[in-house]
């Protein structure tokens, strides 16, 4: 049941923050401050140095917060997706599809979301049991891909990220989508280290979401 439980609370999240950062103390204070604002849903990318170290700091921080989800983004092989599985990472995210991956999320029933743009890389994905297809870059397509997606597969969960802003959240929801992945806009002051504008982007997200919600 580890599999279903992740999935739902990705669900429940709504807003996934992908979070990158030049060091790991940039990240970690990017999630505080993004979890602070009231969104639960983390995917720390590997592009941050020592990610599987700010993962399991995240997880220690907030064991006690059954509603956040912390998972790794930017896995590109296996290896590296075992290292966060290991670091406690409840969710693998890659750009793209790769077979050895899913199969070893599958082996440890850890949801993996890849990257996709076609739909032979959508049925490739669902044939390895991958349960949330990422439609990346979201910002190539706009939502209106996903009704095209959706006509001959209406089984398949989509995650857009990149392209994903508080002016369109609404339009992609209202295309079907189970969840969306944010990352630059609500990141971009973390890198003169405003904090707590990050925080404040996020309340605004939250926000967007409990409206979408209803």
């Amino acid at each position: 049941m580890k599999k279903i439980e992740i999935l739902s609370r990705l669900k429940n999240a709504g807003v996934i923050a992908v979070v990158r950062g030049k060091t790991s103390e940039e990240a970690l204070n990017a999630c505080h401050a993004i979890i602070k604002g009231g969104l639960t849903g983390i995917e720390l990318t590997f592009t941050v140095p020592q990610a599987d170290q700010v993962i399991k700091e995240l997880l220690a921080t907030y064991q006690e917060r059954e509603e956040i989800v912390i998972g790794a983004g930017t896995v590109l092989d296996a290896v590296t997706a075992r290292l966060a599985i290991l670091a406690g990472a409840e969710y693998i995210v890659s750009p793209c599809f790769d077979k050895e991956t899913a199969e070893l999320c599958n082996l440890y029933q850890v949801p993996y979301l890849p990257g996709c743009m076609t739909i032979d890389e959508i049925k490739t994905a669902l044939k390895s049991g991958v349960d949330i297809v990422k439609l990346f870059p979201g910002s190539a397509f706009g939502p209106s891909i996903v009704s095209a997606f959706k006509a001959p597969m209406p089984q398949v969960n989509i995650m857009p990220t990149g392209g994903v802003s508080l002016e369109n959240m609404q339009d992609w929801f209202d295309a079907g989508v189970v969840t969306v992945g944010v990352g630059g806009n609500l990141l971009a002051p973390a890198a003169t280290g405003d904090f707590e504008k990050v925080t404040e982007v996020a309340k605004q997200y939250a926000a967007k979401m409990k409206e979408i919600a209803g």
